[in-house]
Protein backbone atom coordinates (compact mmCIF):
# COMPACT_ATOMS: atom_id res chain seq x y z
CA UNK A 1 0.00 0.00 0.00
CA UNK A 2 0.84 3.36 -0.56
CA UNK A 3 0.09 6.84 -0.26
CA UNK A 4 -0.05 8.58 -3.46
CA UNK A 5 -0.40 12.24 -4.41
CA UNK A 6 -1.81 12.61 -7.79
CA UNK A 7 -4.03 15.11 -9.98
CA UNK A 8 -6.44 12.16 -9.50
CA UNK A 9 -6.53 12.42 -6.34
CA UNK A 10 -9.86 14.44 -4.98
CA UNK A 11 -9.40 16.90 -2.33
CA UNK A 12 -11.89 15.82 0.18
CA UNK A 13 -9.50 12.94 0.48
CA UNK A 14 -6.46 14.30 0.73
CA UNK A 15 -7.57 16.25 3.60
CA UNK A 16 -9.08 13.26 5.24
CA UNK A 17 -5.51 11.50 5.17
CA UNK A 18 -3.80 15.15 6.22
CA UNK A 19 -6.31 14.65 9.60
CA UNK A 20 -5.29 11.06 9.40
CA UNK A 21 -1.26 11.45 9.94
CA UNK A 22 -1.31 8.85 7.20
CA UNK A 23 2.34 8.96 6.20
CA UNK A 24 3.71 5.56 5.71
CA UNK A 25 7.28 4.39 6.48
CA UNK A 26 9.74 4.03 3.45
CA UNK A 27 9.94 0.27 3.73
CA UNK A 28 5.97 0.92 2.46
CA UNK A 29 7.32 1.98 -0.65
CA UNK A 30 7.81 -0.03 -4.05
CA UNK A 31 10.57 0.16 -6.23
CA UNK A 32 9.45 2.37 -9.12
CA UNK A 33 10.47 5.84 -9.59
CA UNK A 34 13.10 7.73 -8.12
CA UNK A 35 13.76 7.71 -4.84
CA UNK A 36 14.92 10.96 -2.84
CA UNK A 37 16.37 11.74 0.08
CA UNK A 38 15.92 14.53 2.75
CA UNK A 39 19.24 14.40 4.90
CA UNK A 40 21.90 16.18 6.95
CA UNK A 41 25.63 16.72 5.45
CA UNK A 42 28.71 18.09 6.21
CA UNK A 43 30.49 20.75 4.11
CA UNK A 44 33.63 23.06 4.50
CA UNK A 45 32.86 27.23 4.21
CA UNK A 46 36.15 28.68 3.85
CA UNK A 47 37.92 26.22 5.87
CA UNK A 48 35.44 25.16 8.35
CA UNK A 49 33.08 22.54 8.50
CA UNK A 50 29.39 23.19 8.70
CA UNK A 51 26.32 20.68 9.05
CA UNK A 52 23.74 21.35 6.47
CA UNK A 53 20.52 19.63 4.82
CA UNK A 54 20.57 17.96 1.63
CA UNK A 55 18.52 16.30 -1.17
CA UNK A 56 20.00 13.58 -2.75
CA UNK A 57 19.02 11.05 -5.41
CA UNK A 58 19.49 7.48 -5.03
CA UNK A 59 22.68 8.41 -7.33
CA UNK A 60 24.53 10.19 -5.15
CA UNK A 61 23.11 13.04 -7.61
CA UNK A 62 22.14 16.24 -5.44
CA UNK A 63 18.45 16.76 -6.84
CA UNK A 64 16.61 15.11 -9.71
CA UNK A 65 17.04 14.91 -13.34
CA UNK A 66 13.73 13.89 -15.61
CA UNK A 67 13.70 14.25 -19.33
CA UNK A 68 10.43 15.70 -21.16
CA UNK A 69 7.44 13.25 -21.00
CA UNK A 70 8.68 11.28 -18.23
CA UNK A 71 7.16 11.24 -14.94
CA UNK A 72 7.55 12.78 -11.66
CA UNK A 73 7.26 9.54 -9.91
CA UNK A 74 9.39 10.12 -6.96
CA UNK A 75 9.50 8.82 -3.28
CA UNK A 76 10.65 11.59 -1.07
CA UNK A 77 12.49 9.96 2.79
CA UNK A 78 12.73 12.13 5.24
CA UNK A 79 16.06 10.86 7.00
CA UNK A 80 16.76 14.13 8.96
CA UNK A 81 15.71 14.08 12.73
CA UNK A 82 13.31 17.10 12.04
CA UNK A 83 9.97 17.19 10.19
CA UNK A 84 9.90 18.61 6.59
CA UNK A 85 8.08 19.50 3.56
CA UNK A 86 9.60 19.98 -0.23
CA UNK A 87 8.05 22.33 -2.86
CA UNK A 88 8.91 21.33 -6.58
CA UNK A 89 9.69 25.06 -7.32
CA UNK A 90 8.71 25.45 -11.03
CA UNK A 91 6.78 22.59 -11.38
CA UNK A 92 2.16 22.61 -11.59
CA UNK A 93 1.01 19.61 -9.80
CA UNK A 94 -2.52 19.21 -7.75
CA UNK A 95 -2.13 21.75 -4.56
CA UNK A 96 -2.02 18.50 -2.57
CA UNK A 97 1.43 17.28 -4.13
CA UNK A 98 2.97 21.06 -4.11
CA UNK A 99 4.75 20.22 -1.28
CA UNK A 100 4.13 22.46 1.27
CA UNK A 101 1.12 22.45 4.28
CA UNK A 102 0.08 26.26 4.73
CA UNK A 103 -3.13 25.40 2.74
CA UNK A 104 -4.13 22.32 4.78
CA UNK A 105 -3.99 19.72 1.75
CA UNK A 106 -1.46 17.84 3.77
CA UNK A 107 1.20 17.68 7.20
CA UNK A 108 4.73 17.78 7.35
CA UNK A 109 6.83 14.44 6.70
CA UNK A 110 8.55 13.34 10.19
CA UNK A 111 11.38 12.15 10.91
CA UNK A 112 12.15 8.62 9.28
CA UNK A 113 8.45 8.87 7.20
CA UNK A 114 8.29 8.83 3.47
CA UNK A 115 5.78 10.01 0.88
CA UNK A 116 5.53 9.54 -2.69
CA UNK A 117 4.42 12.01 -5.88
CA UNK A 118 3.30 11.03 -8.96
CA UNK A 119 2.34 14.18 -11.53
CA UNK A 120 3.65 15.01 -15.15
CA UNK A 121 6.82 16.69 -14.84
CA UNK A 122 7.04 20.23 -16.33
CA UNK A 123 10.13 21.02 -18.75
CA UNK A 124 12.19 23.58 -17.48
CA UNK A 125 15.11 24.82 -14.81
CA UNK A 126 13.36 24.37 -11.49
CA UNK A 127 14.71 23.50 -8.08
CA UNK A 128 13.21 21.90 -5.12
CA UNK A 129 13.67 23.22 -1.31
CA UNK A 130 12.21 23.20 2.08
CA UNK A 131 8.81 25.14 2.75
CA UNK A 132 9.11 23.96 6.25
CA UNK A 133 10.08 26.26 8.75
CA UNK A 134 13.58 27.77 7.87
CA UNK A 135 15.17 24.88 6.79
CA UNK A 136 15.90 26.54 3.13
CA UNK A 137 17.73 28.66 4.61
CA UNK A 138 20.03 25.84 5.62
CA UNK A 139 20.55 24.77 2.46
CA UNK A 140 17.58 22.16 2.10
CA UNK A 141 17.61 22.53 -1.50
CA UNK A 142 18.55 21.07 -4.95
CA UNK A 143 17.95 21.11 -8.75
CA UNK A 144 15.21 19.61 -10.00
CA UNK A 145 15.95 19.63 -14.16
CA UNK A 146 13.80 18.39 -16.64
CA UNK A 147 15.50 18.72 -20.67
CA UNK A 148 12.77 19.14 -22.84
CA UNK A 149 12.89 17.33 -26.43
CA UNK A 150 15.08 20.26 -27.82
CA UNK A 151 17.94 20.21 -25.10
CA UNK A 152 17.74 16.14 -25.64
CA UNK A 153 18.24 16.44 -29.02
CA UNK A 154 20.95 19.32 -29.28
CA UNK A 155 23.28 16.60 -26.63
CA UNK A 156 24.68 20.39 -25.71
CA UNK A 157 27.07 19.87 -22.56
CA UNK A 158 24.76 21.12 -19.66
CA UNK A 159 26.29 22.57 -16.25
CA UNK A 160 23.69 22.81 -13.74
CA UNK A 161 24.47 26.06 -10.74
CA UNK A 162 22.63 26.25 -7.79
CA UNK A 163 23.02 29.49 -5.39
CA UNK A 164 22.81 29.98 -1.97
CA UNK A 165 23.79 32.71 1.11
CA UNK A 166 25.53 30.68 3.84
CA UNK A 167 25.43 31.18 7.77
CA UNK A 168 27.11 29.68 10.33
CA UNK A 169 24.55 30.96 12.28
CA UNK A 170 21.46 28.95 12.65
CA UNK A 171 18.24 29.99 10.74
CA UNK A 172 16.51 31.10 14.07
CA UNK A 173 19.54 33.35 15.40
CA UNK A 174 19.49 34.97 11.89
CA UNK A 175 15.74 35.57 12.09
CA UNK A 176 15.66 36.78 15.73
CA UNK A 177 18.41 39.05 15.16
CA UNK A 178 16.07 40.96 12.55
CA UNK A 179 12.82 40.53 14.65
CA UNK A 180 13.76 39.83 18.16
CA UNK A 181 11.87 36.49 18.10
CA UNK A 182 13.59 33.18 16.64
CA UNK A 183 9.94 32.06 15.59
CA UNK A 184 8.57 31.96 12.36
CA UNK A 185 4.93 33.24 12.95
CA UNK A 186 4.19 34.99 9.36
CA UNK A 187 3.83 38.29 11.19
CA UNK A 188 1.55 37.25 14.24
CA UNK A 189 2.72 38.79 17.52
CA UNK A 190 5.90 40.19 16.94
CA UNK A 191 7.09 43.11 18.98
CA UNK A 192 9.64 45.91 18.43
CA UNK A 193 12.60 43.78 17.22
CA UNK A 194 15.94 43.29 18.99
CA UNK A 195 19.22 44.66 18.31
CA UNK A 196 19.10 44.64 13.77
CA UNK A 197 21.01 42.28 12.66
CA UNK A 198 21.50 43.23 9.11
CA UNK A 199 23.83 45.12 6.57
CA UNK A 200 21.12 47.84 5.47
CA UNK A 201 22.86 48.98 2.66
CA UNK A 202 20.73 51.54 0.57
CA UNK A 203 21.49 52.79 -2.81
CA UNK A 204 19.13 55.78 -4.45
CA UNK A 205 17.02 55.43 -0.92
CA UNK A 206 16.26 51.54 -1.14
CA UNK A 207 17.03 49.14 1.59
CA UNK A 208 18.77 46.19 0.51
CA UNK A 209 20.86 43.16 1.72
CA UNK A 210 18.88 42.50 5.27
CA UNK A 211 21.02 39.62 6.32
CA UNK A 212 24.86 39.69 6.42
CA UNK A 213 25.93 36.49 5.43
CA UNK A 214 29.70 34.67 6.45
CA UNK A 215 30.08 33.28 2.44
CA UNK A 216 27.92 33.10 -0.52
CA UNK A 217 28.58 29.21 -2.39
CA UNK A 218 27.97 28.09 -5.91
CA UNK A 219 27.27 24.54 -6.01
CA UNK A 220 28.24 24.36 -1.78
CA UNK A 221 31.55 25.90 -3.08
CA UNK A 222 33.33 29.67 -2.58
CA UNK A 223 35.61 31.26 -5.30
CA UNK A 224 38.50 29.95 -2.61
CA UNK A 225 38.06 26.39 -3.89
CA UNK A 226 35.44 26.75 -7.13
CA UNK A 227 33.99 24.46 -9.26
CA UNK A 228 35.92 24.44 -12.74
CA UNK A 229 34.44 22.68 -15.27
CA UNK A 230 36.47 21.66 -18.51
CA UNK A 231 34.47 22.23 -21.93
CA UNK A 232 33.39 19.32 -24.11
CA UNK A 233 32.99 18.78 -27.84
CA UNK A 234 32.61 22.20 -29.30
CA UNK A 235 33.35 24.27 -26.22
CA UNK A 236 29.03 25.60 -26.28
CA UNK A 237 27.81 24.83 -22.53
CA UNK A 238 24.38 25.34 -21.09
CA UNK A 239 24.30 26.74 -17.79
CA UNK A 240 20.95 26.30 -15.85
CA UNK A 241 21.82 28.68 -12.90
CA UNK A 242 19.05 28.58 -10.06
CA UNK A 243 19.50 31.34 -7.28
CA UNK A 244 18.39 29.15 -4.17
CA UNK A 245 19.27 32.20 -2.16
CA UNK A 246 17.32 32.62 0.88
CA UNK A 247 17.61 36.49 1.51
CA UNK A 248 20.07 37.54 -1.45
CA UNK A 249 19.71 38.55 -5.23
CA UNK A 250 22.95 38.39 -7.44
CA UNK A 251 24.14 39.88 -11.12
CA UNK A 252 26.21 37.49 -12.93
CA UNK A 253 28.84 38.57 -14.57
CA UNK A 254 30.85 37.10 -17.69
CA UNK A 255 33.09 40.27 -17.88
CA UNK A 256 33.94 40.64 -21.43
CA UNK A 257 33.00 37.58 -22.69
CA UNK A 258 29.20 37.13 -23.99
CA UNK A 259 26.15 34.86 -22.95
CA UNK A 260 22.85 34.25 -24.73
CA UNK A 261 19.97 34.10 -22.46
CA UNK A 262 17.13 31.27 -23.80
CA UNK A 263 15.27 30.08 -20.66
CA UNK A 264 14.11 31.81 -17.73
CA UNK A 265 12.44 30.10 -15.32
CA UNK A 266 12.28 27.16 -17.00
CA UNK A 267 10.56 29.25 -20.04
CA UNK A 268 12.15 29.87 -23.28
CA UNK A 269 12.64 33.26 -24.36
CA UNK A 270 13.71 34.83 -27.69
CA UNK A 271 17.57 34.63 -27.58
CA UNK A 272 18.97 37.87 -25.61
CA UNK A 273 23.09 38.33 -25.72
CA UNK A 274 24.88 40.13 -23.15
CA UNK A 275 27.41 39.58 -20.34
CA UNK A 276 25.85 40.84 -17.26
CA UNK A 277 22.14 39.15 -16.22
CA UNK A 278 20.14 40.21 -12.69
CA UNK A 279 18.74 37.14 -10.67
CA UNK A 280 16.40 37.60 -7.97
CA UNK A 281 15.72 35.20 -5.38
CA UNK A 282 14.59 31.78 -6.39
CA UNK A 283 14.47 32.99 -10.18
CA UNK A 284 16.19 30.54 -12.88
CA UNK A 285 18.34 31.20 -16.19
CA UNK A 286 19.74 29.26 -18.65
CA UNK A 287 22.30 30.92 -20.70
CA UNK A 288 24.34 29.62 -23.51
CA UNK A 289 28.32 30.05 -23.28
CA UNK A 290 31.17 29.20 -25.76
CA UNK A 291 34.31 28.90 -24.75
CA UNK A 292 36.86 29.13 -27.33
CA UNK A 293 39.78 26.49 -27.55
CA UNK A 294 42.30 27.96 -24.65
CA UNK A 295 39.70 30.34 -22.82
CA UNK A 296 38.75 30.57 -19.19
CA UNK A 297 35.66 31.86 -18.61
CA UNK A 298 34.71 32.83 -15.01
CA UNK A 299 30.77 33.22 -14.32
CA UNK A 300 30.21 34.79 -11.17
CA UNK A 301 27.99 35.58 -8.99
CA UNK A 302 28.26 38.96 -7.14
CA UNK A 303 25.51 40.26 -4.09
CA UNK A 304 23.56 43.11 -5.02
CA UNK A 305 24.97 46.25 -3.04
CA UNK A 306 27.81 44.64 -2.34
CA UNK A 307 31.85 43.15 -3.87
CA UNK A 308 31.04 39.41 -2.17
CA UNK A 309 30.62 37.11 -5.04
CA UNK A 310 30.72 33.60 -5.83
CA UNK A 311 31.11 31.57 -8.92
CA UNK A 312 32.24 28.68 -11.53
CA UNK A 313 35.06 28.49 -13.63
CA UNK A 314 34.34 27.30 -17.45
CA UNK A 315 37.62 26.11 -19.17
CA UNK A 316 38.72 25.17 -22.00
CA UNK A 317 40.89 21.45 -22.34
CA UNK A 318 44.34 22.02 -21.03
CA UNK A 319 43.72 26.09 -20.45
CA UNK A 320 45.37 27.26 -16.99
CA UNK A 321 43.36 28.04 -13.94
CA UNK A 322 44.05 31.55 -12.50
CA UNK A 323 43.12 32.50 -8.79
CA UNK A 324 39.89 34.27 -8.36
CA UNK A 325 39.08 35.95 -5.63
CA UNK A 326 35.67 36.43 -3.56
CA UNK A 327 35.49 40.73 -4.22
CA UNK A 328 35.10 41.81 -6.65
CA UNK A 329 36.64 45.42 -7.23
CA UNK A 330 33.77 47.49 -6.76
CA UNK A 331 30.22 46.96 -5.43
CA UNK A 332 27.24 46.26 -7.86
CA UNK A 333 24.17 47.84 -7.52
CA UNK A 334 20.40 47.30 -6.94
CA UNK A 335 19.32 44.05 -9.13
CA UNK A 336 16.54 45.70 -11.45
CA UNK A 337 14.07 45.23 -14.53
CA UNK A 338 16.51 45.83 -17.30
CA UNK A 339 16.84 42.25 -18.46
CA UNK A 340 13.03 41.67 -17.62
CA UNK A 341 11.66 44.38 -20.25
CA UNK A 342 13.77 42.71 -23.17
CA UNK A 343 12.82 39.43 -22.89
CA UNK A 344 9.74 37.96 -24.62
CA UNK A 345 8.39 34.61 -24.69
CA UNK A 346 8.38 32.18 -27.58
CA UNK A 347 5.42 30.76 -26.41
CA UNK A 348 3.00 33.37 -25.13
CA UNK A 349 -0.34 33.51 -23.65
CA UNK A 350 -2.86 33.84 -26.41
CA UNK A 351 -3.65 37.18 -26.44
CA UNK A 352 -7.67 38.17 -25.15
CA UNK A 353 -8.57 40.50 -22.53
CA UNK A 354 -8.30 39.31 -18.39
CA UNK A 355 -11.60 38.60 -16.95
CA UNK A 356 -10.55 39.58 -13.53
CA UNK A 357 -8.28 41.65 -12.44
CA UNK A 358 -7.00 41.72 -8.65
CA UNK A 359 -3.91 43.96 -7.11
CA UNK A 360 -1.83 43.56 -4.51
CA UNK A 361 -0.09 45.83 -2.57
CA UNK A 362 3.64 45.08 -0.95
CA UNK A 363 4.76 46.46 2.23
CA UNK A 364 6.66 46.54 5.09
CA UNK A 365 9.66 48.23 6.58
CA UNK A 366 13.07 47.01 8.25
CA UNK A 367 12.40 48.29 11.78
CA UNK A 368 9.94 47.05 13.04
CA UNK A 369 11.06 44.05 10.77
CA UNK A 370 7.37 43.15 9.12
CA UNK A 371 6.14 42.35 6.08
CA UNK A 372 2.67 42.60 4.38
CA UNK A 373 0.67 42.00 1.36
CA UNK A 374 -2.38 44.35 1.59
CA UNK A 375 -1.07 45.35 4.97
CA UNK A 376 -1.97 41.92 6.48
CA UNK A 377 0.57 38.77 7.56
CA UNK A 378 -1.18 35.45 7.22
CA UNK A 379 -3.40 34.75 9.66
CA UNK A 380 -5.43 38.08 8.59
CA UNK A 381 -4.77 37.56 5.20
CA UNK A 382 -6.94 38.50 1.87
CA UNK A 383 -7.30 35.94 -0.10
CA UNK A 384 -7.45 36.64 -4.09
CA UNK A 385 -10.67 34.77 -5.82
CA UNK A 386 -10.94 33.12 -9.05
CA UNK A 387 -12.91 30.77 -11.25
CA UNK A 388 -11.54 27.40 -13.34
CA UNK A 389 -11.15 28.95 -17.24
CA UNK A 390 -10.81 32.87 -15.92
CA UNK A 391 -7.72 34.87 -17.38
CA UNK A 392 -6.73 36.63 -14.53
CA UNK A 393 -4.52 39.79 -14.15
CA UNK A 394 -2.53 40.24 -11.14
CA UNK A 395 -1.01 43.46 -10.16
CA UNK A 396 1.89 43.73 -7.90
CA UNK A 397 2.85 47.37 -6.36
CA UNK A 398 5.47 47.74 -4.30
CA UNK A 399 4.82 50.13 -1.65
CA UNK A 400 8.25 49.73 0.59
CA UNK A 401 11.50 50.77 0.03
CA UNK A 402 13.21 47.27 -0.85
CA UNK A 403 12.63 44.80 -3.61
CA UNK A 404 10.47 41.16 -3.53
CA UNK A 405 11.03 38.44 -5.84
CA UNK A 406 7.06 37.11 -5.92
CA UNK A 407 6.28 33.64 -6.33
CA UNK A 408 3.11 31.92 -7.44
CA UNK A 409 2.73 28.53 -6.75
CA UNK A 410 0.33 25.89 -9.38
CA UNK A 411 0.75 28.31 -12.14
CA UNK A 412 3.42 29.89 -14.75
CA UNK A 413 2.66 33.66 -15.84
CA UNK A 414 3.54 36.16 -18.11
CA UNK A 415 5.00 39.76 -17.59
CA UNK A 416 2.36 42.21 -19.12
CA UNK A 417 3.12 45.30 -17.91
CA UNK A 418 5.93 47.38 -16.43
CA UNK A 419 5.17 50.68 -14.58
CA UNK A 420 2.12 51.17 -16.53
CA UNK A 421 4.23 50.40 -20.05
CA UNK A 422 2.84 47.00 -21.60
CA UNK A 423 4.92 43.90 -23.19
CA UNK A 424 4.43 40.37 -24.06
CA UNK A 425 6.95 39.79 -21.74
CA UNK A 426 8.15 36.38 -20.68
CA UNK A 427 6.57 33.49 -18.87
CA UNK A 428 7.89 33.04 -15.32
CA UNK A 429 6.52 31.73 -12.11
CA UNK A 430 8.72 34.27 -10.00
CA UNK A 431 8.99 38.51 -10.89
CA UNK A 432 11.04 40.36 -9.55
CA UNK A 433 9.18 43.94 -7.70
CA UNK A 434 11.58 46.58 -7.32
CA UNK A 435 11.01 49.33 -4.31
CA UNK A 436 8.19 51.63 -5.37
CA UNK A 437 7.44 49.99 -8.68
CA UNK A 438 4.44 47.54 -10.29
CA UNK A 439 4.54 45.12 -11.88
CA UNK A 440 1.61 43.05 -13.51
CA UNK A 441 1.68 39.22 -14.70
CA UNK A 442 -1.15 37.17 -16.43
CA UNK A 443 -1.95 33.76 -16.37
CA UNK A 444 -4.51 30.91 -16.78
CA UNK A 445 -6.68 29.52 -13.91
CA UNK A 446 -6.12 26.45 -14.94
CA UNK A 447 -5.20 24.66 -11.54
CA UNK A 448 -8.23 24.46 -9.20
CA UNK A 449 -7.07 24.78 -5.52
CA UNK A 450 -5.81 26.99 -2.68
CA UNK A 451 -2.67 28.37 -3.98
CA UNK A 452 0.31 30.46 -2.22
CA UNK A 453 1.55 33.50 -3.30
CA UNK A 454 4.08 35.19 -1.07
CA UNK A 455 7.75 37.12 -1.43
CA UNK A 456 10.93 34.81 -1.85
CA UNK A 457 13.01 36.45 0.58
CA UNK A 458 12.70 33.72 3.17
CA UNK A 459 12.79 36.02 6.27
CA UNK A 460 10.28 38.81 4.15
CA UNK A 461 7.43 35.65 4.02
CA UNK A 462 8.31 34.67 7.82
CA UNK A 463 7.15 37.83 8.76
CA UNK A 464 4.23 37.89 6.66
CA UNK A 465 4.61 38.42 3.21
CA UNK A 466 2.45 35.29 2.18
CA UNK A 467 -1.27 34.71 1.32
CA UNK A 468 -3.34 32.79 -0.97
CA UNK A 469 -5.23 32.13 -4.53
CA UNK A 470 -7.92 30.46 -4.12
CA UNK A 471 -10.73 29.08 -6.88
CA UNK A 472 -14.49 29.30 -6.28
Amino acid sequence: MSYPVTRRTVLKSAAALCASGLILPPSAFGAQGQLLVAETRTIEVLGRSATVFGLTGADGTHGLRFDEGERFDVTLENRTAEATSIHWHGQVPAPEADGITETGYVGPIGAGEARSYDFAARPGTHWMHSHHGLQEQALMAAPLIVRDAEAVRADVQEVVVLLHDFSFRSPEEILEGLTGSSTMDHGVGHGAPAAMDHSMMAMGGMDLNDVEFDAYLANDRTLDDPLVVRTERSGRVRLRVINGGASTAFWLELGENQATVIAVDGNPVEPVAGSRFPLAQAQRIDLLVDVPAGAVIPVFAQREGDRARTGVILAAPGAEIPKFVGMADVAAGPIDLSLEARLRSTIPLVTRDADVHHSVMLGGSMSPYLWSLDGEPWATRRKLEVSAGQRVALQFMNHSMMAHPMHLHGHHFQVVDINGQALSGAVRDTVLVPAMASVTVAFEADNPGRWLYHCHNLYHMATGMMSELVYV
